[in-house]
């Protein structure tokens, strides 16, 4: 079993259902803002393919998730997490039990693909997802706080 990853670093787990948009922003953005403190993954319980909007919208804002594939969360099973972050209510619901001292948080944030269908123009689509995009940035920000708050 592998305890760490490369760096040493505590592995975080950012969890949604197809691991093709928030999951992906969240693990890009944790590599870009918290190299040195967390080894960041993303998976699904149900993959699909990567968005192409949200590769987009991070390589926007500097940030190149083009290279990621949507993971199934049992490619992941022989790494160990210090926390597991869900990041929709679908994977919240479906996260298995990880064993302690694996710490499980949710921090739902809204789903951009699902705007697809109401947005009034392509452009308030891409907008929704760099809101998203952003929020999902000071959320990961607040990252060592968290672990700080949680002993881990």
């Amino acid at each position: 079993m592998q305890t760490k990853n490369k760096t040493d670093n505590k592995n975080i787990l950012f969890l949604c259902t197809g691991n093709s948009c928030r999951s992906q922003m969240a693990e890009g953005w944790a590599k870009e803002l918290l190299p040195e403190s967390i080894g960041p993954f993303s998976a699904g319980t149900s993959p699909g393919r990567i968005d192409p909007l949200a590769v987009e919208v991070m390589q926007e804002a500097g940030v190149d998730i083009s290279g990621g594939r949507a993971k199934h969360l049992n490619e992941l099973a022989d790494i160990d997490f210090s926390l597991v972050i869900t990041l929709c209510s679908g994977a919240r619901d479906r996260c298995p039990l990880f064993p302690e001292p694996v710490v499980t948080i949710h921090h739902g944030f809204d789903d951009p693909p699902g705007f697809a269908a109401g947005a009034e123009s392509e452009e308030a689509l891409r907008d929704t997802y760099r809101r998203v995009r952003d929020e999902i940035r000071d959320f990961v920000r607040k990252l060592p706080e968290i672990l700080e708050e949680r002993g881990i």
